[in-house]
């Protein structure tokens, strides 16, 4: 089950790379169109009307898809910002305890939230939603990575929760400092 977690854990966080590679690509694409729309414009005059349908639109679902994706990813590399000042002054049980409280909070809202995406991505099916860009694509196509996302969180958040309930550490302590002094 580790294994699956963990495999899970770092498919959403490439799948985020990605992207956020996709983002890099579009938008270097339509810069370079934009540069040769403005040299034959400056060579011959008038416009050859060079561009990228909708690609505002893309690179937006891609930033939103790369965001929640990466969530889970984030919090198992400690990368998610944490106030420690108070409890690093708690002894070890309440510092469990208070860990366990933020990770049962954190675990309701992330399923709160994804209950209300599945309910959203459902009425974009079902009522035929589309987007309004020069491409007009279903809206549950770019809401889908969303819901992946946060339903991945709420699992990664349960997980962590449940290995702080065991007497275990969780996997994020103390990963976000080390990565800042490397």
């Amino acid at each position: 089950m580790r294994k699956a977690l963990n495999a899970l854990y770092t498919a959403s966080g490439y799948t985020a790379a990605f992207f956020i590679f996709a983002i890099t690509a579009l938008v270097f694409a339509q810069v370079c169109l934009n540069l040769v729309e403005k040299i034959y414009s400056a060579m011959f005059g008038g416009a050859l009307g060079l561009t990228i349908p909708s690609y505002s639109d893309f690179t937006g679902f891609f930033l939103a898809a790369a965001s929640f994706l990466a969530l889970a990813y984030t919090l198992r590399a400690g990368g998610h910002i944490r106030v420690s000042l108070v409890t690093g002054l708690l002894p070890q049980k309440l510092q469990n305890l208070f860990e366990i409280a933020a990770l049962f909070i954190g675990a309701m809202m992330s399923g709160y939230a994804t209950y209300y995406m599945f309910g959203l991505v459902r009425e974009s099916i079902e009522y035929g939603d589309k987007s309004s860009g020069m491409i007009s694509i279903p809206l549950w196509i770019p809401q889908a990575p969303v819901l992946a996302g946060l339903c991945i969180l709420t699992i990664a958040l349960l997980d962590e929760m449940s290995s702080v309930l065991r007497g275990q550490r969780p996997t994020y302590e103390g990963r976000g400092e080390n990565l800042l002094s490397e």
